[in-house]
C-alpha cells in the first residue's frame, strides 16, 4: 500500500469510528433517570383511569341501589 493511500484508508477509518461513536454514544434510554415525552400526561391518564375503575368497582358492589 502506498503512503497516501495508507493515510486516506487511515482518515476514512478514522472518520467512520467518530460518526458511530458520536451516533451510539449517548443513548438516552439508557440512564434511568430519562422519560420519554408525554410521559407525565400518560401517567395522569391512566391514574385517572384506575381510579374511575375503582369506582366503578365501589359502586357494583355496594348496596346503596340494591
Amino acid at each position: 500500500m502506498r503512503p497516501g493511500t495508507r493515510r486516506a484508508a487511515a482518515a476514512v477509518t478514522l472518520a467512520a469510528l467518530a460518526a458511530l461513536t458520536t451516533a451510539c454514544g449517548h443513548d438516552d434510554a439508557a440512564t434511568p433517570s430519562s422519560t420519554p415525552s408525554g410521559y407525565a400526561d400518560m401517567k395522569q391518564k391512566v391514574d385517572a383511569a384506575e381510579s374511575a375503575a375503582a369506582a366503578a368497582d365501589r359502586d357494583a358492589t355496594s348496596d346503596a341501589d340494591r
